[in-house]
């Protein structure tokens, strides 16, 4: 039994010198890959400042660009709108809106100029919904294409953050 003891004992010897020499090295190695990572995050800081300086330069010319970058489809939709004959029927139906607004205001005027009660009715505005349903569906779309870009920007910022622009 005590030989059974020594070899085992031996065997638990021979293994911590295995593992001692082993150690060494993979602390070494594991020095070295924090030694990089910190370099990188370092790295990888500086670019994103160096980035965000640039931008912070350019953000006016950048925002007016977007800005303007609608300007010909805003141009294309209304004469592409324009053609459309429902939309020729919606311009007169709204012209005729407005003209009664304007028989309303006079009459209101007169009505206070002679020092009259005021009989005049409120002008309701009933194709206003029709208006709002388009406007919530472009708002929409609007939104998504917008969102688009800003994952763009994120990604153009990402890519020279980390030198693959």
């Amino acid at each position: 039994m005590a030989s059974e003891i020594e070899k085992a004992a031996e065997r638990v010897a021979k293994l911590r010198a295995q593992a001692e020499k082993v150690s060494a090295p993979l602390a070494d190695a594991e020095a070295q890959l924090r030694e990089a990572q910190e370099a990188e995050t370092a790295r990888r800081a500086e670019r994103a400042a160096v980035y965000n300086r640039g931008f912070v330069k350019t953000w006016r010319e950048r925002a007016d660009e977007a800005a303007h970058s609608g300007d010909a489809a805003h141009a294309r939709f209304y004469e592409v709108l324009s053609d459309e004959p429902w939309f020729a029927a919606f311009v007169e139906y709204r012209a005729a809106r407005h003209k009664r607004r304007h028989v309303l205001d006079k009459a209101e005027s007169a009505q206070r100029a002679l020092g009259e009660v005021v009989t005049v009715p409120e002008q309701r505005w009933y194709d206003a919904s029709l208006l709002d349903d388009i406007l919530s569906h472009a708002d929409k779309k609007a939104s998504e294409l917008a969102a688009e870009f800003s994952r763009e920007l994120d990604e153009k910022r990402e890519a020279y953050i980390s030198g693959t622009e």
